[in-house]
């Protein structure tokens, strides 16, 4: 989510918005690169709310990087050593935040600068960066120093035909080889389901690593193909492969179990 920080980096050098449904802005910080605010309704500066609105169609464009809403809004506070800064920056009303690589889709998306946090919000959140797509129904969030996206609600994370699923996620990302980001790890946490062509794994919790494409799952583990079922403690899962491996613990006094259908073991 690169353009994302980015975006939101030169979102908060922003001094002035006084009214025209078009305006240029420069920073400082980077290139002193021209930022473009459009609006179908106009821009506005209410100054007793600190605050700045584009309405209607907002778009916010600097270099390839792009923010859409209904209304983008600025919210800023006077700093002690004098000037305003930027604090936190609100878009609402179908959301699309797009660079070459990455795309991101919200009714809403708030951005904390104190905690370096953007947060989606709404019907239909979805993050997609290359081949990994992220969707939740609660929020999803990212954690701009640290690299961290969090699903919640329903959380699913998809690379082609492998797919993870949890009631809360946590994805780490790398800078990928292509350009933009990709997922290094998930950790997945309530009710998780891991499907392969091959396989459906589920447990209680799983640790996903991108790098060797398994996922380690723990706590009532049961993988189930067709008719024919594996309970354990633990189990890992190559995503890619489809090898599927049951591990023993002490909660299980070191046994593993398994049901197979005749029928399902002959095909």
């Amino acid at each position: 989510m690169r353009g994302v920080r980015s975006l939101l980096l030169w979102l908060s050098l922003v001094l002035l918005m006084t009214g025209p449904a078009v305006a240029q802005l420069i920073t400082n910080e980077d290139g002193d690169q021209p930022i473009t605010v459009e609006s179908t309704n106009g821009i506005e500066w209410v100054r007793d709310g600190k605050m700045y609105i584009a309405r209607g169609n907002a778009v916010a464009t600097r270099g390839d990087v792009t923010v859409r809403g209904d209304t983008l809004t600025a919210l800023y506070r006077d700093k002690p050593s004098g000037g305003t800064e930027i604090f936190r920056i609100e878009a609402n009303g179908s959301v699309v935040i797009t660079t070459p690589q990455e795309r991101a889709v919200a009714d809403r998306a708030v951005y904390d600068l104190d905690q370096a946090v953007v947060i989606l919000l709404g019907d239909g959140l979805k993050f997609t960066s290359g081949e990994d797509v992220i969707t939740a129904t609660d929020s999803l969030e990212y954690w701009r120093d640290r690299n961290i996206a969090v699903a919640r609600g329903d959380a699913v994370a998809v690379r082609e035909a492998q797919r993870i699923r949890s009631d809360t996620m946590t994805a780490y990302f790398e800078e990928s080889p292509t350009g933009g980001q990709q997922i290094s790890r998930v950790d997945a946490l309530g009710d998780v389901v891991i499907t392969t062509p091959q396989d459906v794994a589920r447990g209680d919790e799983a640790v996903y690593t991108a790098s060797e494409r398994t996922a380690t799952l723990s706590g009532d583990v049961r993988i189930t193909r067709g008719d024919n079922q594996l309970n354990g403690d633990r189990a890992v899962v190559n995503l890619e492969t489809g090898i599927s491996r049951l591990l023993s613990g002490k909660d299980s006094g070191g046994r593993v179990k398994g049901l197979f259908n005749p029928g399902e073991v002959q095909k």
